[in-house]
């Protein structure tokens, strides 16, 4: 693989990720904050949801090359989080029990969010297919 575009392909993913985080922090905080959602998992799964459908919408489009299975690759992060959001709400709450403050458990939620997507992404959802060079044919 190409070194600068998967250098390229990061540095976009860093930037939309960044403004996911935004979606994210601000919808957790109207949840948790201004509502007063008492449960950790109440204010965290909501605010992923919005968090995944801003970043899957911009990394499709600008980040990887696009297939034209939307429907696959939208499945793929559905399985991605299907495993995450329940992991996440458990060691969350978890770890709130232990006494962690709430906002340090959705800054570690949404940095392990932020790693593992990514490997995700990259490596399963938008995987390149290697394409063998055919050889050149020779005009008799």
């Amino acid at each position: 693989m190409n070194k600068k575009k998967d250098l390229l392909q990061a540095l976009k993913f860093t930037l939309f990720s960044i403004s996911a985080g935004i979606v994210q922090a601000g919808s957790f905080a109207i949840l948790h904050d201004v509502l007063g959602l008492e449960s950790y998992w109440l204010s965290h799964v909501p605010s992923l949801i919005l968090s995944v459908i801003w970043n899957f919408t911009f990394n499709r489009k600008y980040t990887f090359r696009p297939t034209n299975h939307i429907a696959r690759d939208m499945m793929l992060v559905a399985l991605y989080y299907l495993v995450f959001t329940p992991a996440s709400a458990l060691w969350g709450t978890w770890l709130e029990k232990l006494g962690l403050h709430d906002w340090i458990i959705e800054i570690f939620n949404m940095l392990v969010n932020f790693v593992t997507e990514f490997l995700f992404q990259k490596f399963v959802v938008y995987r390149e297919k290697k394409v063998e060079a055919l050889p050149e044919q020779v005009e008799d």
